[in-house]
Protein backbone atom coordinates (compact mmCIF):
# COMPACT_ATOMS: atom_id res chain seq x y z
CA UNK A 1 0.00 0.00 0.00
CA UNK A 2 2.97 2.30 0.51
CA UNK A 3 3.07 2.04 -3.36
CA UNK A 4 0.30 4.61 -3.27
CA UNK A 5 1.97 7.37 -1.13
CA UNK A 6 1.92 10.76 -2.51
CA UNK A 7 1.93 9.18 -6.21
CA UNK A 8 -1.47 10.57 -7.18
CA UNK A 9 -2.30 14.32 -6.73
CA UNK A 10 -4.95 15.55 -4.93
CA UNK A 11 -6.47 17.06 -7.55
CA UNK A 12 -6.64 13.83 -9.11
CA UNK A 13 -7.90 11.76 -6.08
CA UNK A 14 -10.24 14.60 -6.00
CA UNK A 15 -11.51 13.77 -9.40
CA UNK A 16 -11.55 10.28 -8.97
CA UNK A 17 -13.69 10.67 -6.02
CA UNK A 18 -16.08 13.14 -7.68
CA UNK A 19 -16.35 10.91 -11.04
CA UNK A 20 -17.01 7.51 -8.48
CA UNK A 21 -19.96 9.67 -6.62
CA UNK A 22 -21.16 10.25 -9.99
CA UNK A 23 -20.92 6.81 -11.48
CA UNK A 24 -22.12 4.74 -8.77
CA UNK A 25 -24.64 2.42 -9.98
CA UNK A 26 -27.85 2.77 -7.48
CA UNK A 27 -29.46 5.90 -6.59
CA UNK A 28 -31.10 6.76 -3.28
CA UNK A 29 -32.66 10.10 -3.15
CA UNK A 30 -32.54 12.27 -0.34
CA UNK A 31 -35.74 13.63 1.14
CA UNK A 32 -37.85 15.58 -1.06
CA UNK A 33 -38.03 18.74 1.18
CA UNK A 34 -34.52 19.00 0.80
CA UNK A 35 -34.71 18.98 -2.81
CA UNK A 36 -35.49 23.14 -2.77
CA UNK A 37 -32.10 23.61 -0.90
CA UNK A 38 -29.65 21.81 -3.29
CA UNK A 39 -28.36 24.67 -5.45
CA UNK A 40 -27.62 27.59 -3.09
CA UNK A 41 -26.32 24.86 -0.23
CA UNK A 42 -24.26 23.61 -2.59
CA UNK A 43 -22.72 27.09 -4.09
CA UNK A 44 -22.16 27.87 -0.43
CA UNK A 45 -19.94 25.23 -0.10
CA UNK A 46 -18.08 25.50 -3.26
CA UNK A 47 -17.67 28.98 -2.23
CA UNK A 48 -16.42 27.85 1.16
CA UNK A 49 -14.32 24.99 -0.41
CA UNK A 50 -12.91 27.59 -2.72
CA UNK A 51 -11.88 30.34 0.19
CA UNK A 52 -10.27 27.52 2.36
CA UNK A 53 -8.14 26.33 -0.92
CA UNK A 54 -7.34 29.95 -1.86
CA UNK A 55 -6.29 31.00 1.05
CA UNK A 56 -3.67 27.52 1.71
CA UNK A 57 -2.26 28.82 -1.73
CA UNK A 58 -1.99 31.95 -1.54
CA UNK A 59 -0.25 31.65 2.27
CA UNK A 60 2.32 29.14 0.43
CA UNK A 61 2.87 31.64 -2.09
CA UNK A 62 3.34 34.28 0.24
CA UNK A 63 5.84 31.78 1.89
CA UNK A 64 7.78 31.05 -1.21
CA UNK A 65 7.65 27.30 -0.58
CA UNK A 66 6.37 24.52 -2.88
CA UNK A 67 3.06 23.80 -4.05
CA UNK A 68 3.62 20.47 -5.19
CA UNK A 69 2.16 18.09 -2.96
CA UNK A 70 3.97 14.91 -4.41
CA UNK A 71 7.55 16.28 -2.99
CA UNK A 72 6.31 17.98 0.52
CA UNK A 73 10.51 17.32 1.08
CA UNK A 74 10.75 20.32 -1.01
CA UNK A 75 9.34 22.98 1.70
CA UNK A 76 11.35 25.76 2.50
CA UNK A 77 9.47 26.79 5.28
CA UNK A 78 6.78 25.76 7.71
CA UNK A 79 3.52 28.16 6.82
CA UNK A 80 2.02 28.81 10.44
CA UNK A 81 -0.02 31.71 9.71
CA UNK A 82 -3.43 32.93 7.80
CA UNK A 83 -6.17 29.88 7.82
CA UNK A 84 -2.72 27.40 8.40
CA UNK A 85 -3.85 28.21 12.48
CA UNK A 86 -6.87 26.67 11.60
CA UNK A 87 -6.17 24.06 9.70
CA UNK A 88 -2.90 22.10 8.68
CA UNK A 89 -4.63 21.05 5.13
CA UNK A 90 -6.72 23.93 4.50
CA UNK A 91 -6.10 22.80 0.53
CA UNK A 92 -7.60 19.45 1.07
CA UNK A 93 -10.38 20.66 3.31
CA UNK A 94 -11.36 22.91 0.32
CA UNK A 95 -11.42 20.04 -1.40
CA UNK A 96 -13.34 17.82 0.58
CA UNK A 97 -16.23 21.06 0.68
CA UNK A 98 -16.15 21.29 -2.82
CA UNK A 99 -16.82 17.29 -2.84
CA UNK A 100 -19.28 17.44 -0.14
CA UNK A 101 -21.10 20.17 -2.18
CA UNK A 102 -21.14 17.63 -5.53
CA UNK A 103 -22.56 14.77 -3.08
CA UNK A 104 -25.34 17.90 -2.27
CA UNK A 105 -25.67 18.44 -6.28
CA UNK A 106 -25.98 15.09 -7.06
CA UNK A 107 -29.17 14.35 -4.62
CA UNK A 108 -28.18 10.44 -3.99
CA UNK A 109 -27.48 9.56 -0.01
CA UNK A 110 -24.68 6.78 -1.70
CA UNK A 111 -22.58 9.91 -2.84
CA UNK A 112 -22.28 10.86 0.61
CA UNK A 113 -20.58 8.04 1.60
CA UNK A 114 -17.48 9.03 -0.60
CA UNK A 115 -16.50 12.05 1.65
CA UNK A 116 -15.26 9.72 4.93
CA UNK A 117 -13.45 7.50 1.94
CA UNK A 118 -11.79 10.73 0.22
CA UNK A 119 -10.56 11.50 4.10
CA UNK A 120 -9.63 8.27 4.74
CA UNK A 121 -7.46 8.22 1.35
CA UNK A 122 -6.16 11.52 1.56
CA UNK A 123 -4.93 11.00 5.43
CA UNK A 124 -3.17 7.82 4.68
CA UNK A 125 -1.55 7.99 1.06
CA UNK A 126 -1.37 12.12 1.17
CA UNK A 127 -1.49 13.63 4.37
CA UNK A 128 0.61 10.94 6.59
CA UNK A 129 3.43 10.90 3.95
CA UNK A 130 3.47 14.50 3.82
CA UNK A 131 3.95 15.10 8.09
CA UNK A 132 6.34 12.09 8.19
CA UNK A 133 8.70 14.52 5.21
CA UNK A 134 8.06 17.83 6.94
CA UNK A 135 9.22 15.98 10.61
CA UNK A 136 12.48 14.97 9.09
CA UNK A 137 12.78 18.34 7.38
CA UNK A 138 11.85 20.85 10.34
CA UNK A 139 11.56 18.54 13.70
CA UNK A 140 10.38 19.95 16.25
CA UNK A 141 9.50 23.08 15.12
CA UNK A 142 6.80 20.83 13.07
CA UNK A 143 5.64 18.84 15.52
CA UNK A 144 5.04 21.80 17.70
CA UNK A 145 2.87 23.02 14.92
CA UNK A 146 1.13 19.62 14.47
CA UNK A 147 0.28 19.85 18.44
CA UNK A 148 -1.09 23.14 17.83
CA UNK A 149 -3.30 23.08 15.09
CA UNK A 150 -5.89 20.50 13.85
CA UNK A 151 -5.42 18.40 10.77
CA UNK A 152 -8.68 19.00 9.12
CA UNK A 153 -10.52 21.75 11.06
Amino acid sequence: MNSLELKIPPVGVFLLFAAAMWLIPFQIPLNDSFFSFRLPFSLILIVAGGVFALAGIFAFLKGQTTLNPIKPEAASTIITYGVYRFSRNPMYVGLLFVLTAWAVWLYNLPAFLFLPAFMLYMNRFQILPEERALQAKFGSEFNAYMMSVRRWL
